[in-house]
């Protein structure tokens, strides 16, 4: 994954040295016929050893012996078994499960690595990829999809999310659109037959839709488009809307991802100062496919939707393990830290290293800083669902600790559960490994939603058949409704519709995976790092 913007860590023929040399919590010995692999293998149990957030839980060098994940064709492949390994250690003693334990049971839930000359940016744990990256490069068609069935094999899918500036999106097409056709080939019969024909076709260069558009949740125009895979800029907003429910102006806001700050922050001054134009007091934030990405843009949103009441209270911390607190994680010596033009900084003719860095919890904690002309909103809903994560919850878990000022309402199904974050380690100048390094809490000291939030609202149907921005969108008809109760027309979607010639209750239908479907990058990325004084 390229993040330009991003303070990234190089390390050049550094791999040797770490793998080799003494540290103060292991002393593998030195080995003159171990091969490049097996020392990257050394290096990232041992910056596990002193930096990984639960590195107590972690056995010695001897015990673990990183060098028997050797088994694998590819070292890529190696390497991410190994790192699996190590995050599977720890245990969760409210369930007795790894925290980063995942639902396959084969995968690491938050801990991942990636290859720097991988195209593509990483996304949703595990190997998924994303059509857009956190500086918004897209290079795809930039279409999300959501396949709907009921437990059988058939199935309609639908275009659940357009990225913006995507060919897609040039041509029309939208959340709610249906396709009946891909390339000649009529699809919805069978899933399991038909799910690996739209995961090809949709990796291809070009394609061929056919369909319907849905007007008012109810199958409408035929459709015929070509698309051509292409590079494009994506904005991270996916709509800005302000409604009116009886007496109420509602703000609307569905955001994709937490991008680079310049390439959110347009967006959301822009959504902010129409909110206060328009005298919002109640906002509808919309993250149900939203995974993360930088904590400082996600700081940035948490400061817009503050009211000024809020401003200089404690927003949120970060606490690392007490190896990193106390600066004797000095296996950080070998990661220079550059600036914001990857170049490597000097202090009294001395490269600065991220050991140099600031890593007490007094050093990471943020306060409020009022942002934005919207300064007395009173109730924020947000729209969540298990693609929702990292600094998304983060933007809940700071604001929901002050209920007199604000209020946050929950409406959805439960979030991914990462309160989490990291930043990345490079090894060989090849790969970089992302670690949960630090726990975020918010003022009243709550940081534990390993198991994600649980909504105020629980609703499991993220109905398709209409746009984001539309006040009739399910979930958001919910919102509206329990903002202006009897004000607003409740969504008077069709309760049936029809899959393959029979018709089937909607509310009945459920999500069916996998699908290449735009997956988001998920991650809470800290780049606010401070050398200490």
């Amino acid at each position: 994954m390229k993040l330009k913007h991003l303070i990234l860590v190089i390390t050049i023929g550094l791999t040797s040295l770490v793998a080799c040399k003494k540290t103060p919590n292991d002393e593998p010995k030195p080995d003159p016929v171990a091969t490049r692999a097996d020392l990257t293998r050394d290096s990232i149990f041992l910056y596990a050893k002193e930096m990984y957030l639960w590195n107590t839980a972690l056995p010695t060098y001897e015990a673990f012996n990183p060098r028997k994940y050797n088994t694998l064709t590819k070292d890529f492949d190696n390497y991410e078994q190994e790192l699996i390994a190590l995050a599977n250690i720890a245990k969760n003693p409210a369930t007795g499960l790894a925290y980063e334990y995942f639902a396959n049971g084969a995968d690491s839930k938050y801990s991942y690595i990636t290859d720097i000359a991988d195209k593509n940016p990483v996304a949703f744990v595990p190997t998924k990829q994303s059509a857009v990256d956190l500086e918004g490069n897209g290079n795809d068609f930039g279409i999300k999809l959501g396949a709907y069935g009921q437990g059988g094999t058939t199935f309609a899918l639908f275009i659940t999310a357009v990225y913006q500036n995507s060919p897609a999106d040039k041509a029309g097409v939208i959340r709610s659109d249906r396709i009946y056709k891909i390339n000649g080939r009529t699809i919805g019969d069978n899933y399991t037959n038909d799910r690996d024909f739209i995961n090809t076709a949709f990796s291809g260069t070009t394609i061929t839709l056919e369909g319907v558009h849905y007007l008012n949740g109810v199958s409408d125009a035929a459709y015929t488009l070509n698309l051509v895979k292409a590079s494009y800029k994506s904005n991270p907003v996916y709509a800005a809307k302000v409604f009116t429910a009886g007496a109420k102006k509602v703000g609307y806001l569905a955001y994709a991802r937490f991008s680079t700050l310049s390439n959110s922050k347009p967006e959301f001054d822009a959504a902010f100062a129409n909110f206060n134009t328009n005298g919002v007091t109640d906002l509808i934030l919309d993250l149900r496919y939203n995974g993360g990405g930088y904590v400082n843009t996600a700081q940035y949103l948490i400061n817009q939707i503050a009211p000024s009441t809020l401003n200089g209270k404690f927003m949120y911390s970060e606490t690392y393990n007490t190896t990193m607190q106390s600066g004797q994680a000095r296996i950080l010596a070998n990661q220079p830290f550059l600036d914001a033009n990857d170049k490597v900084q000097y202090s009294n003719g001395r490269m600065v290293t991220y050991l140099d860095l600031d890593y007490s919890i007094a050093g990471n904690t943020e306060n409020f800083v009022k942002a934005g002309p919207l300064t007395n909103l009173k109730k924020l809903y947000v729209i969540v669902s298990g693609n929702t994560a990292s600094a998304s919850e983060l933007v809940i878990n700071s604001l929901k600790a002050y209920p007199s000022d604000i209020e946050v309402i929950l409406i959805g199904t439960n979030t991914y559960g990462k309160p989490v974050g990291f930043f990345p380690i490079k090894l060989e100048n090849k790969y970089e490994v992302y670690y949960s390094l630090f726990q975020t809490k918010n003022a009243l000291g709550q940081g534990d939603y390993f198991a994600g939030f649980t909504p105020n609202v629980v609703d499991d149907f993220d109905d398709p058949r209409n746009n984001f921005g539309d006040p009739k969108e399910y979930y958001t008809s919910l919102a509206l409704n329990r903002i202006a109760p009897g004000a607003i027309v409740t969504s008077s979607l069709a309760k049936t519709m029809s899959i393959q010639g029979r018709s089937v209750a909607v509310e009945s239908l459920q999500k069916m995976k996998p699908l290449v479907d735009g997956n988001e990058f998920v991650g809470m990325i800290e780049t606010n790092h401070k050398v200490k004084k």
